[in-house]
């Protein structure tokens, strides 16, 4: 099939909706589709090397960048896509793009990804043209409480082929054969102690201050903080100046990532009840974070918020589900898996279970099958 992935972000780009899509297209390649990727923007002129490693990719598959005017540049965008995919003799278009998947789905087969629900004054609007659209082939939505949502404000029923729920996923071949944490720490020169880690942004509600607090509780323990803009570093590294168990990397290109999470002991999750997008906006009730599927395919215990939509995935047995706003219970939580082996190596062994089930591959194929 020659499928079209339209992107809502800038490639390249830090932020998850970019890596996101770079993932998808991929696992679209990987299972035998010809893909063709479309970002808005100027080309960057950077090879398939460099955003290889950016983006931790393995299968190549096309991009191409279409620089829309600045003035109602999603919409240009939109109708950039489309000329695009037709011209190209596409068989179907996915996006997360609600003005593209709402154009699109009048013209060609549209699957349409929601991460959220619509935004602004346009966004209910698009997503009903998107619904009642000929040829609205199916709606993804990241997470069950999502889809409950959206079906009863639109009401349109949760039932495939046309609406599906899938969680993000995973490369699970990165994680094939990760080092132990002794070994992991020492390849990168990290201290040789019990670590605590947590790797992606640093933005609002993500947990950097809870963080904080329990290390200040656990100076036994070293926290391993990976990624984050450099502003949001700097401010990080400002608050932890007093605090010599605290590391932060900063940003790692994500082809790297699975070194640095296998050098930790157990992986933090700390989300807090209202947890910030790029955008700014609160995607607390609907997130299923791409660090979830890396944590439990790195096979180390997962100690997470315990937030309900979390949950349709994390169980008491692949994880350890805890207060948001308990500081003190999660320096417990660390403290007593610092001192049982055994009870780390059974959450390990229910992590990887879990991550086995949601590869992007597969993710790609239930999408794709109908």
């Amino acid at each position: 099939m020659k499928l079209i992935l339209a992107a809502p972000a800038s490639i390249p780009g830090r932020a998850a909706n970019s890596i996101q899509s770079m993932k998808m297209a991929q696992a679209f390649a990987a299972i035998g589709h010809e893909v063709r990727l479309l970002a808005p923007g100027a080309a960057p002129g950077l090879k398939w090397e460099e955003l290889a490693r950016l983006y931790g990719l393995y299968t190549p598959f096309e991009i191409a960048w279409l620089d829309s005017p600045a003035r109602l540049r999603g919409y240009a965008f939109a109708v950039q896509a489309v000329r695009h995919a037709r011209a190209w003799g596409a068989h179907a278009l996915f996006t997360r793009h609600p003005q593209t998947a709402a154009l699109a789905a009048r013209r060609l087969p549209t699957v349409l990804e929601m991460h959220d629900r619509p935004q602004g004054r346009t966004g209910p609007l698009l997503f009903a043209l998107f619904l009642r659209a000929r040829r609205a082939d199916r709606l993804v939505c990241i997470s069950r409480a999502l889809a409950d949502d959206l079906s009863k404000t639109f009401g349109f029923p949760i039932e495939e082929p046309f609406t599906l729920v899938a969680p993000d996923g995973v490369d699970l071949a990165r994680y094939a054969a990760v080092p132990e944490p002794e070994a992991a720490r020492a390849a990168l020169g990290l201290a040789q102690a019990f670590t605590a880690g947590y790797t992606g942004h640093l933005y609002r509600g993500r947990g950097a201050d809870l963080i904080l607090e329990i290390a200040r509780r656990l100076p036994e323990v070293n926290f391993l903080v990976v990624g984050g803009e450099p502003a949001d570093v700097a401010d990080l590294r400002a608050r932890s100046a007093d605090l010599g168990n605290v590391k932060l990397a900063g940003f790692v290109p994500n082809a790297d990532l699975p070194a640095w999470q296998a050098a930790c002991d157990a992986l933090l999750m700390p989300y807090q009840p209202r947890v910030a997008a790029s955008s700014g906006g609160d995607i607390s009730r609907y997130l299923s974070p791409m660090k979830m599927f890396e944590y439990l395919a790195c096979g180390r215990p997962v100690l997470s918020s315990d937030l309900t939509v979390l949950r349709e995935v994390l169980t008491p047995e692949n994880a350890v589900l805890l207060p948001p706003a308990d500081p003190q219970a999660w320096a417990d939580a660390i403290r007593a898996l610092a001192k049982d082996p055994a009870r780390r190596a059974a959450l390990s062994a229910a992590a990887r279970r879990t991550a086995e089930q949601h590869t992007w591959e597969a993710r790609t194929r239930r999408i794709i099958e109908a």
